[in-house]
């Protein structure tokens, strides 16, 4: 039986050594390795392998479980494999195990979405075998390890079963039409297109020869810019949750009633537009009636393409639009709770120099 600790099964791969891996201070990772462990023990060996699946199994976590002969879980579990949130794709063999377990369609949106599931919907799925109490989890788990030792349950090992794969025709509908979403962005997001790579290898040559396309897909996804961004942008946001003297001392925010926004292009009419539609007043600032003009149709015209879509009434688009008040002048900020320039660079040199 193979369970976690703290209350949890796993959140998954260290994303430390993802991030000193972007910065180049890290070596390759030993991806390899690992998964032969998975599949020569964990997977095929003597001893049967339980996963106790407590509260989180998320990336590295679920595929250690995905090895894993049965899986057990508590009900308010979480299974999923988030990795391309990080810009690289599942290296243990997900993209292989996780389609052969739920079927492919339900495996491409959990992994391309990073979309995670709770314990029922697994049940249903056959992700996992069982849904019991937390204070149940450990002897059930013993138990089905038990009766797979002695042949009253079936040794299931998920990188060998193809009942769930999809028939030619239907796969290659399927894999075209994530190719379609994954193309769109793939000179900047590549790790979609290489995680589709490793499935459609495992799909039509097997999960062996989809195991070694994971791999290369991964070191390709690991140092591409969009990996690099996208963990870096994973450690900022936990940083800015606590900075001392902010986070740390109750600040309760005041209640934004106006915002003054200074500049009326494509994207300071937007932000009028985000702010009107949330029950937020704006001041819209320009340099000229012509600029302010244009600024306060594009805003219109926003809200107007709401309308022609059906979400939302014409009586509504109306309301909302009179929130937005057109000025030349600064005076008309006094009021406002915050100000947001979004001005183009070539408007800068025309603004006050008691605006910088």
């Amino acid at each position: 039986m193979i369970t976690g600790t703290k209350g949890k099964f796993s959140g998954g791969f260290d994303i430390t050594q993802l991030k000193l891996r972007t910065e180049g201070r890290a070596g390759p990772t030993n991806i390899a390795d690992f998964n032969q462990v998975l599949n020569r023990l964990v997977e095929a060996g003597q001893k049967p392998t339980v996963a106790a699946i407590e509260n989180l199994a998320l990336g590295g976590g679920l595929e250690l479980a995905m090895a894993c002969n049965a899986r057990v879980a508590t009900p308010k579990s979480q299974l999923g494999l988030p990795e391309l949130q990080l810009g690289v794709i599942p290296g243990f063999g997900g993209t292989q195990r996780l389609p052969r377990l739920v079927g492919l369609p339900k495996s491409l949106e959990m992994i391309m979405k990073s979309k995670s599931i709770g314990a029922e919907e697994a049940l249903t799925l056959g992700l996992v075998d069982l849904v019991v109490p937390a204070d149940q989890l450990l002897s059930k788990a013993i138990e089905l390890a038990r009766q797979i030792a002695h042949k009253q349950k079936p040794k299931s090992m998920a990188f060998y079963k193809s009942d769930k794969l999809p028939d030619d025709t239907s796969f290659k509908k399927i894999i075209a039409e994530a190719r379609q979403g994954a193309k769109r962005v793939q000179s900047v997001m590549p790790h979609l297109w290489l995680c589709l790579d490793a499935i459609e290898a495992g799909v039509t040559k097997g999960a062996e020869e989809g195991l070694a396309v994971e791999k290369v897909s991964f070191d390709k996804a690991v140092t591409s810019k969009a990996c690099k961004g996208l963990v870096s942008f994973f450690f900022a946001s936990r940083q800015t949750a606590a900075v001392p003297g902010v986070t740390d001392v109750g600040l309760i925010p005041r209640p934004t009633q106006c915002v003054g926004v200074v500049g009326g292009g494509l994207m300071g009419s937007g932000i009028a537009t985000a702010c009107v539609m949330n029950g937020v007043s704006v001041i819209l600032k320009e340099i000229n009636q012509t600029f302010l003009d244009a600024g306060m149709g594009r805003v219109k015209a926003n809200l107007q393409s709401q309308v022609a879509k059906k979400r939302m009434t014409q009586t509504n688009a109306d309301r909302l639009f009179s929130l937005v008040q057109p000025s030349l002048s600064y005076d008309d900020f006094a009021k406002v709770d915050m100000a947001i320039e979004a001005v183009i660079e070539a408007s800068i040199s025309h603004l006050p120099h008691s605006a910088d």
